[in-house]
């Protein structure tokens, strides 16, 4: 892990997923429902968490596009350089 972001994007995950963050960290680019059994409820929670957070919106057609560990950080690091520019 590098960035701020993605330390506390992946704390937050690890967390609600109940998983190891080193382990999460490592398993980034895998797809949550399919590879790590990240259910609906937890996903709802998830980006609960994250709109609180970083109030930030995610809007019902991108929720397709949080699949993983990384999706969720580009998405999340995108929509705070929209706030500020």
């Amino acid at each position: 892990m590098t960035s701020e972001l993605e330390k506390q994007i992946t704390a937050i995950l690890a967390e609600v997923i109940e998983m190891d963050e080193a382990e999460l960290w490592e398993k980034r680019n895998q797809r949550f429902v399919e590879d790590l059994d990240v259910d609906s409820m937890l996903a709802l929670e998830i980006l609960a968490i994250l709109e609180k957070k970083y109030r930030i919106e995610i809007p019902e057609e991108n929720i397709l596009d949080l699949v993983s560990l990384q999706s969720t950080i580009d998405f999340v690091d995108r929509k705070l350089k929209q706030r500020v520019a």
